[in-house]
């Protein structure tokens, strides 16, 4: 699983014009999800994700995570973020995995996130043409990929 985590100080998703997830302080995360992705990448990535320390303490150092700060999160499918682009000019999905495997781990990583963080964790609609609309905060952005855990 590859994830891209933003610090934001407001996020939303919206689907036809419409908001379907939205957020203030927190974490917006995009989420792409490969063939050899499993439920163990999921468990690490949450506990992860809710641990980083990448918000601001009282002194102005990142010391703090989501938890300690109360955040939210929104969280975001995008399956582009496994394009292989070595090739040509025309990015290759082939590393995405398809709906049947993608959308139950989806589900199962948006599950973890909420049992880690004891929160209500927002997202966007698997597979639909979304809008995402955020303010990046500080600009704090993290990639983190299970393939590189060790």
């Amino acid at each position: 699983m590859r994830v891209v985590v933003q610090r934001v100080t407001e996020g939303s998703v919206s689907v036809n014009s419409e908001i379907i997830g939205e957020i203030e302080q927190g974490l917006v995360v995009l989420v792409g999800i490969e063939n050899s992705d499993t439920q163990v990448d999921a468990q690490w990535l949450s506990k992860k994700i809710c641990n980083l320390r990448i918000f601001d303490d009282e002194e102005g150092v990142m010391n703090k995570s989501v938890l300690d700060v109360d955040g939210s999160m929104l969280v975001v499918s995008q399956f582009t973020l496994h394009a292989k682009t070595k090739k040509g000019n025309r990015p290759s999905y082939i590393h995405a995995a398809k709906p049947e495997l993608s959308i139950p781990l989806y589900e199962n990583f948006v599950t973890c996130l909420e049992n880690e963080s004891g929160k209500n964790v927002k997202t966007g609609k698997f597979g639909a043409d979304m809008k995402l609309t955020l303010v990046n905060d500080g600009p704090v952005t993290i990639i983190m990929d299970t393939k590189n855990k060790e």
